[in-house]
């Protein structure tokens, strides 16, 4: 798209420059998240600043407005607002003196990517520079694109690291490697999200807890915008798979001769099969078995996908205990593949299917549905590494803004040299739209959690776990996947360390 970048706001945000008190010199907003709709998730991971930053307030308002000739983008802004609102009910000027000052008079202070982020508590702080008072209007008239760009990005990253906890988990109680759960959950987003800068942005959260993805465009993302380099760092990996029309075109009766042919392309590594096109039942009972020492001579996983379940995955991998005892669908697919192939049995006393089967289930995955699942793999004496979860769409695009009642609000500004605290407290409103008052620093307690500390001084900012960001139309710090993918796993280990069930569970 070739969209002026100063329209990228509500309409309603174009005149609030005359509206906002005579005298106004500054405006303080912050971004905040200020309650979670999913059960169990109290904090938010932080993610997609750092892009908003680089893409929108660095190079489409340079390319799109400061590099381009005054009067046309002015005449182009002017057109538009004519045209919607009235002509002349907004003024140019202001627009006219930030183009002539030639770059975003803006300043953000804010956490770290990757930081897990308490509800209630800001990542960030935006402002106008002191310096520069009569750039006051532009704070909040950039709240329409942060708010629109940044929130999914944070949900995203959140939901796959609930995910990767319940992973971790698992694994520690079943007797297998944690670290080797960063390739059990498989993103199969790209084609169920709301556009291609949505799913690259929701596919490089996802990388940032996992690494096996489908969606090719997240890690050219994070290298263009995070400073990942896939020549020297795993960023994103996937496999040789199949989809319907591969197995339809080799047809119903030769569907054997199919699974054939394929590992004679692939004699070596991963690959995935999908094997519900017709039988699924047959395919584990029949077909594979025969196909065996063919399975076991070869050098490398042939990975099983089943994706539609009369009822869940949890019945299709774990058994259906309603069905007819002793029947494919009442031992499910693990234990099948067991029957079949065998494998080994860890220190812990858990089964592992032999290193060269697996199975990877791609279709309406929940973190609800993981849990379950390990937890009844578990139960039946198997390892929680015995399967892997396609995260799709129904994960990644079932959310709002209002997942995490992610808002941008002004709480502090500064009129005729006087400083005002501002903030609201909607009567009619359940207390979740109650926003903090003036100046907001962030402290860590004792306890190694954020809490926010409002009716700051500028002194207790400065001095806060806030960084300079963002100054002056630059980016001024700048983090890496390796170091978000760290900061995270950090937080990951210290909430397993202090989990009793699992303690308990480990000793």
């Amino acid at each position: 798209m070739n969209i002026q970048p100063a329209a990228l706001h509500d309409f309603y945000k174009a005149d609030h420059r005359r509206q906002y008190p005579e005298g106004t010199q500054q405006v303080v907003s912050n971004f905040t998240p200020r309650g979670s709709r999913l059960e169990g998730v109290n904090h938010m991971v932080w993610f997609g600043l750092q892009y908003f930053i680089k893409e929108y307030l660095i190079k489409q308002w340079n390319e799109g407005f400061f590099q381009r000739p005054k009067a046309e983008v002015v005449g182009k802004y002017k057109r538009r607002m004519d045209n919607a609102l009235g002509k002349d009910m907004v003024s140019m000027d202001h627009l006219e003196q930030l183009h002539d000052y030639g770059r975003m008079p803006l300043e953000i202070l804010g956490l770290p990517e990757g930081t897990l982020v308490p509800m209630g508590v800001p990542p960030f702080l935006i402002f106008n520079l002191e310096r520069e008072p009569w750039a006051f209007w532009l704070v909040n008239y950039m709240e329409t694109l942060l708010s629109c760009v940044v929130w999914m990005a944070s949900n995203s990253a959140t939901i796959a690291h609930e995910y990767r906890k319940i992973f971790e988990e698992y694994a520690i109680l079943t007797g297998c490697d944690p670290e080797l759960t960063q390739f059990q959950g498989h993103d199969f987003s790209f084609r169920g999200m709301p556009g291609v800068e949505a799913a690259c942005m929701s596919g490089a959260a996802h990388l940032l807890s996992f690494v096996g993805t489908d969606t090719v465009p997240a890690i050219d993302f994070l290298e263009e915008y995070y400073g990942a380099d896939s020549d020297k760092e795993l960023v994103g990996v996937s496999v040789p798979a199949t989809e319907h029309s591969v197995m339809c075109m080799g047809t119903k009766a030769d569907e054997i001769g199919t699974f054939r042919r394929l590992m004679s392309i692939y004699p070596t590594g991963i690959l995935s099969v999908v094997s519900d096109t017709w039988d699924y039942w047959k395919v584990l009972t029949e077909t594979l078995p025969q196909l065996k020492e063919e399975i076991l001579a070869r050098d490398g996983k042939l990975v099983i996908r089943p994706d539609s379940s009369p009822k869940t995955p949890l019945e299709i991998i774990c058994g259906d205990p309603e069905a007819p005892l002793g029947s494919p669908e009442e031992l499910g697919s693990v234990r099948l593949l067991w029957y079949t192939f065998g494998g080994t049995v860890n220190d812990r006393g858990y089964k592992m299917l032999d290193e060269h089967i697996g199975l990877i289930y791609g279709d309406s995955i929940t973190r609800d549905l993981a849990q379950a699942i390990n937890e009844r793999l578990m139960d039946m004496g198997f390892a929680s590494l015995n399967w892997v979860a396609g995260i799709g769409s129904f994960t990644y695009q079932y959310n709002t803004r209002d997942t995490f009642g992610s808002a941008m609000k002004a709480t502090y500004g500064v009129v005729n040299g006087e400083p005002r605290e501002i903030f609201k407290d909607p009567k009619t409103d359940s207390g979740l739209k109650k926003s903090a008052k003036g100046l907001i620093a962030v402290f860590r307690g004792e306890d190694g959690e954020l809490y926010k500390k409002d009716q700051a001084t500028w002194d207790e900012v400065e001095l806060c776990e806030f960084e300079a960001i963002f100054t002056d139309g630059k980016l001024v710090r700048e983090f890496t996947l390796a170091e978000i993918r760290k900061t995270l796993a950090d937080a990951r280990g210290e909430a397993i360390r202090n989990a009793n069930h699992l303690t308990h569970a480990i000793q």
